[in-house]
């Protein structure tokens, strides 16, 4: 050997930091990973219930249209029927309360609110929401829709 190899330590290559950077990244996204899939599995809150299936039922109709008194002298006559569940059985339902709350909810209102269908919808879903609350009692869902039959403004 030459005294020029001895004295000179043999240089050592540098090593790259891209390998260990790309180690740590993958160690972060699999620990991030199976941390975010612990807290979805264990502790994110639970979705709620779906709802059970109504089967429908019979229809509860009425027997004569009603005329209700809207703002600035129009009328609006309505007819409408009740979606029974399963539930309800076979036993008669009264619709006398239906019809109150329906004579109740349109009268007075604004006839420009009935004319369109969005102003229609939301009427209907309004009064189908006041029945649900007086004919869904213990735990048991009895009326589930309501059908207009007839409404005509003037």
């Amino acid at each position: 050997m030459s005294k020029d190899e001895q004295e000179t330590p043999a240089e050592e290559p540098k090593k790259s930091k891209k390998k260990l950077m790309i180690i740590v990244i993958a160690a972060v996204l699999v620990l991030g990973g199976g941390g975010a899939g612990a807290y979805f599995m264990f502790f994110a809150p639970k979705a709620a219930a779906k709802p059970e299936k109504l089967v429908k039922g019979t229809v509860v109709t009425m027997e004569d249209a009603l005329t209700i008194n809207l703002a600035d002298g129009h009328y609006l006559k309505m007819g409408f029927t009740m979606q029974a569940t399963e539930d309800a059985g076979e036993t008669p339902i009264d619709n006398s309360e239906a019809i109150d709350l329906a004579i109740d909810g349109y009268t007075g209102m604004e006839i420009a609110e009935l004319e369109t269908e969005k102003g229609r919808e939301k009427a209907k879903q309004e009064l189908l929401e006041k029945i649900e609350k007086v004919y869904n009692v213990d735990d048991k869902h009895i009326i589930m829709d309501i059908y207009f039959t007839q409404f005509v403004t003037q």
